[in-house]
């Protein structure tokens, strides 16, 4: 995609970039010439104020991405805070990933119409706002309105980022950008416990919201300053598609409540869940007929038409379920089966983020060098070998017994994620990136929300049928259980005297329930592991993009 040819009769699609200085035009051969013989397009120029004004746009993405996660290691505290139940407490992050998950196709529409220097400084300052009234909510539905603000106006950052690295890259450059931006996703919801865990044990769960007021009021200063990728096209405005949105927001807002909040509900035995399963299919109908029966529809889906873009969609959904999975699967043992807090959690955890750190710039290079598909295929296959890894899993693993299942994801991570994001948009033209990048984000999100639904419905099945199990061999008239609770017993009489027998009882009844769950932990990592081998026969389907060539023509 050039920065500075425009198309015949001197006018400019939406979404092409434009000149940022009058001496662009001569930059890319001998001065005064024109584009490359055959009117194929030019490279873009990479400066130091597009550089800079591109951290500040993945800086922006990462803190929306944060905020999904770094929360989750302290909703004891915000919920002890707010005087929130712990049912009700689920909704500070159910409120933000709705939100989200609306405004993330959206971006693309609204990117083209408002250029991406305005929609960016408007999500960032936006997304800082609503932080600082996070931290003074004083009450539950006044934290669940500000956390849904959050949600949806920083929910314009992530797929911006994403289009710009392929607007104001070459593409012999991209691997590398990608690796920047692929560490950015996944490290940002890994690292989000700890950070979380941290800031509440030194602070107070008010600064998980105030830490981004700086960051945020920096990025959108930038923002506002530096940017300058592409023109707005305003037209677009007026032909802005209301019902086409309220569908979108039935769909993917109801689609969002029912995974969150289905396995906790017992899914269809209850009344709300059934409700919004009914108005997320007529809503998904009713903004498919409006996408594809519409002239400028609100989303573009014909992006699904190229190959790469499809099965890559798909491969990111898949990543979603092992990147915010494993992320929610890893707190949840350590909490509910070792009893560790949120900081131990959070310490114990970050081997993952540290592992995609040095791993990012390796696979950077090999990007460059070796077919993606390889890569791709590693990585799952790593991913599931790391899963592999935990079904030997007992109640007493802790951080060096997680260790080495956690380097694995960590690396198998960005060897998934930099190629995946390479071979999914670089066969795309420059008009539809913006579009495309909205929609290839809401399946890495939709997937983390299919996972975590997956993830809880088979642990509390799993759970279910083991402690039942188990409470068959633990009865009366089983010596080794007798002589168990005898010995429970005397230890127990010294203290608690007649009340010894009762409390022998509860302390068995809650071993059963512990090794349950953990005998649950290992079947679910065994259909992980099995999941993330079987992906590896998608990855023929993908084409390699030529690092020499401008973005091809959708297939």
């Amino acid at each position: 995609m050039s920065d500075d040819v425009l198309p015949p009769g001197g006018g400019r699609p939406a979404g092409e970039t434009r000149v940022p200085h009058a001496s662009a035009g001569r930059a890319h051969g001998a001065p005064g010439a024109g584009p490359p013989s055959g009117g194929a397009p030019a490279e873009p120029i990479v400066t130091p104020r597009r550089l800079i004004a591109f951290l500040a746009l993945v800086f922006g993405m990462f803190m929306a991405i944060l905020d999904i996660q770094i929360v989750s290691s302290s909703l004891a505290e915000i919920q002890a805070g707010l005087s929130a139940s712990p049912d009700e407490i689920s909704w500070v992050q159910t409120s933000y990933l709705i939100a989200e998950v609306i405004m993330i196709p959206l971006s693309g529409y609204l990117g083209r119409a408002l250029s991406t220097r305005v929609l960016f400084s408007i999500s960032a300052a936006g997304f800082t706002l609503a932080s600082v009234l996070c931290a003074t909510a004083t009450t539950l539905p006044e934290m669940i309105v500000y956390r849904a603000l959050q949600g949806f106006i920083g929910g314009g950052m992530i797929p911006t980022a994403f289009a710009a690295a392929y607007t104001i890259f070459p593409k012999r450059h991209q691997p590398a950008i990608m690796a920047l931006v692929g560490l950015t996703v996944t490290l940002a919801p890994t690292v989000g416990p700890t950070i979380g865990g941290y800031l509440t044990e030194l602070f107070s769960w008010h600064w998980l919201f105030l830490i981004n007021v700086v960051p945020g009021a920096v990025a959108t200063l930038i923002a506002w300053t530096m940017v300058d990728f592409d023109e707005p096209d305003l037209g677009l405005l007026k032909n802005f598609d209301y019902a086409a949105l309220a569908a979108l927001a039935a769909f993917l807002g109801s689609l969002e409540y029912v995974l969150e909040e289905g396995a906790r509900d017992d899914w269809f035995q209850d009344e709300t869940i059934r409700v919004l399963t009914v108005v997320s299919v007529v809503g998904g109908i009713a903004f498919f007929w409006r996408c594809f029966a519409a002239k400028d529809p609100l989303v573009d889906l014909r992006a699904y038409a190229d190959r790469n873009f499809a099965v890559g969609s798909l491969l990111t959904f898949a990543m979603g379920v092992g990147l915010y999975g494993m992320t929610y699967l890893y707190p949840v043992f350590l909490g509910r089966v070792r009893g560790y807090d949120s900081l131990q959690i959070g310490e114990t955890v970050f081997v993952t983020g540290m592992f995609m750190f040095m791993t990012a710039p390796v696979v950077g290079v090999l990007s460059r060098k070796v077919d993606p598909r390889w890569l791709i295929g590693a990585g799952f296959l790593g991913f599931g070998v790391s899963c592999l890894d935990l079904t030997y899993i007992t109640k007493d693993w802790a951080f060096w017994d997680l260790f080495v299942p956690q380097a694995l994801r960590g690396v198998s991570l960005m060897m998934c994620m930099v190629p995946i994001n390479v071979v999914s948009l670089a066969t795309l033209p420059p008009q539809k990136l913006k579009n495309a990048s909205g929609l290839f984000n809401l399946m890495r999100n939709l997937g983390g929300a299919f996972g975590l639904a997956f993830i809880n419905t088979f642990l509390n099945e799993r759970q279910d049928l083991h402690m039942l199990r188990l409470r068959e061999n633990v009865t009366w008239g089983r010596a080794v259980a007798e002589e168990q609770l005898s010995a429970m017993t005397n230890a127990f009489s010294a203290r608690l005297g007649s009340d010894a027998e009762l409390a022998a009882v509860k302390q068995v009844s809650n071993m059963v329930r512990q090794q349950g769950l953990v005998l649950a932990f290992a079947d679910l990592f065994w259909a992980l592991a099995i999941l993330f081998a079987a992906l590896v026969v998608l990855v023929p389907l993908v084409r390699r993009p030529n690092p020499n060539s401008p973005a091809a023509p959708a297939h």
